[in-house]
């Protein structure tokens, strides 16, 4: 079995950040540290940081009056803000700047009068959050089929922003149907969707031409493992959607199989390396990297707590 390791792969600058935010919080302000929600979609990154004395919550309710409370890596509404001033939570924000710059973005389409439309998966929280940050009509569009249904009330007044985590391919075909029927409408080209999902992407679509199965290490709610996969299987491979090295089934493999190994925004090289481990019992004797440009993206940490 030969095993090829996608270049880039695994976390991304906003990842990175958002974990040293919730282990430089617990630094600063000692424990209990309250993050809303998932600090990013992955369990292994989660219970590593509930280890280091952070508590996950659902709600912000379930916070004490006063406490430290961070907003997870995808972002929350106004109302969110809101309610955590009123409850005078100190609100340590992890929102990845990329999907910030979507936020602001459907806001200024808003303040200008347009009907803003989201390109994304209804109930995810990154689309929730930005529906929940803009004052006007909000529409989410998560697939071209949905176009021709869309009830907007003026057709001439209407832009649209995107999920930063999409694939690629599917937000283009959408964006073409919406330019079609409205085709006075504004917005990006495919610049929302952020630079770690788009390379992760294309590193899949090289190294199809070099594998027959591919797998992708991520959580199964993870929207940008899930379009790996995805392009996986768009480019005629046998594409599994895995968590860790227990999902493996060893039936899938042979010894004369060549496997592609990439990895979501959220998932940990740890969880990789214990697949390529698992890979070697089954038979793998060649391990290669595919050549590829290192990502020199970084993103500051809150005023709050730099330095």
């Amino acid at each position: 079995m030969k095993v090829i390791l996608a270049r880039p792969r695994g976390f991304c600058a906003g990842v990175v950040r958002a974990i040293k935010i919730v282990e430089r919080a617990l630094e600063k302000y000692g424990t209990p540290v309250y993050v809303l929600h998932e600090i990013v979609h992955n369990r292994h990154v989660v219970e590593d940081l509930k280890n280091q004395g952070a508590l996950f919550v659902e709600s912000l309710v379930e916070i004490p009056l006063g406490a430290v409370a961070i907003f997870s890596a995808h972002g929350v509404s106004t109302a969110v803000v809101r309610q955590a001033e009123e409850r005078n939570l100190r609100i340590v924000d992890a929102t990845c700047p990329l999907v910030t710059k979507v936020h602001l973005q459907a806001q200024r389409y808003s303040q200008q009068g347009f009907e803003v439309i989201i390109i994304g998966h209804p109930g995810h929280p990154e689309v929730e959050g930005t529906r929940g940050r803009v004052g006007g009509p909000v529409h989410v569009i998560p697939k071209s089929a949905n176009v021709a249904a869309l009830q907007v009330k003026n057709p001439d007044r209407l832009a649209y922003v995107t999920q930063t985590t999409l694939s690629t391919d599917d937000t283009r075909e959408v964006i073409h149907t919406l330019k079609e029927r409205f085709r006075s409408i504004e917005g990006p080209n495919l610049s929302d969707i952020c630079y770690a999902t788009q390379s992760r992407q294309d590193a899949v679509r090289r190294l199809a031409k070099e594998i027959d199965v591919l797998l992708v290490v991520g959580a199964r709610n993870s929207s940008n493992s899930n379009r790996l996969r995805e392009v996986g299987e768009q480019n005629g491979l046998r594409s599994y959607l895995i968590e860790d090295a227990g999902d493996l089934v060893q039936g899938r493999f042979s010894e004369t199989v060549r496997v592609g190994i990439t990895a979501g925004t959220s998932a940990p090289e740890a969880m990789v390396q214990q697949v390529l481990e698992r890979l070697r019992t089954y038979g793998a004797s060649e391990v290669i990297e595919m050549e590829g440009q290192r990502e020199e993206t970084h993103f500051r940490l809150p005023e709050s707590l730099s330095g």
